[in-house]
């Protein structure tokens, strides 16, 4: 082996033991879990490729940058990328309805993409149901144009930190405005900004009854998931839920996005909750 191709192999098995390397028939990039930084050790040691963290917690763009800074040295010695963040917006910062504020959002959303950036973040979550659900007798017709246009001065700003806004659609018990992946692809493709994209989560859909084909149709639009159980939010391989349906799904889009394991979960389910999504996502 020549000097050359010594260097260039040395530079990949580094970068491997850093980013997990998709097996062919695995429709995920890598595998996550939404959790602390302060879990990365146990989640590496798990199964885990990288932590989703929390926007409010993490990010903190409602804090002086003294206090961002101690988190971005903490994020600095984590043993595993940080590559998305949820919980983005609190519910005092309105973004549908008669008190909207969307120049408020925006001030606070630009200081969370700075943020991701410099913590080497690749997609925030746009969940938020706090945030964006409608108040008793608000149109969901006005919510729409309100929540589209937001997103559309919302995308430059991500675009500008190199950062994906991945809209989250909600249980219908947790939120009265983008429940259904349907529906959450009709607002991005409203938007229509490369910055604006779509989140599938297997537990919001299992809950609303959703087909899980339909990730077909939206495929071309999605950049991020979320996975757990359908009857308490349970990690996979805890209940035995079938995932294969939305897993071959994804893999007829070619989705090649990150998955997180959200929900409620202790560490020492993860290991065969990461095995059980391999497990399934693999053809038989």
């Amino acid at each position: 082996m020549n000097r050359r191709c010594f260097s260039l192999s040395a530079i990949a098995a580094a970068a491997a033991q850093r980013v997990w390397c998709k097996p062919a028939a695995l429709p995920f990039s890598a595998l996550g879990a939404c959790a602390s930084l302060t879990d990365a050790e146990a989640i590496k040691a798990a199964g885990g490729q990288y932590i989703e963290e929390n926007v409010q917690k993490f990010l903190v763009p409602n804090k002086p940058d003294s206090e961002w800074l101690a988190n971005l040295e903490r994020a600095k010695a984590c043993p595993l990328p940080i590559l998305s963040c949820n919980s983005f917006l609190p519910g005092s910062l309105r973004c549908t309805g008669s008190d909207a504020d969307h120049d408020a959002v925006l001030r606070y959303a630009e200081t969370a993409f700075r943020r991701g950036q410099q913590a080497g973040l690749k997609v925030i979550v746009f969940g938020s149901s706090g945030s964006r659900s409608l108040r008793e007798g608000f149109p969901s017709a006005k919510a729409e144009e309100q929540f589209v246009a937001l997103l559309k001065q919302m995308g430059p700003l991500a675009s500008a930190s190199g950062i994906t806004i991945a809209v989250e659609p909600l249980r219908r018990q947790e939120c009265n405005f983008i429940n259904t992946v349907l529906e959450g692809a009709a607002i991005v493709e409203g938007a229509s900004h490369p910055n604006i994209r779509l989140l599938f989560d297997c537990y919001h859909m299992l809950q609303n009854g959703e087909d899980p084909g339909d990730l077909e149709k939206v495929g071309h639009l999605l950049v991020h998931g979320h996975i757990a159980e359908k009857e308490n939010r349970s990690a996979p391989g805890v209940a035995g839920d079938d995932f294969r349906p939305f897993f071959s799904a994804l893999a007829q889009t070619g989705y090649n996005g990150c998955l997180s394991i959200e929900g409620k979960w202790t560490l020492d389910e993860l290991p065969r909750a990461f095995a059980e999504i391999r497990r399934q996502a693999f053809p038989a």
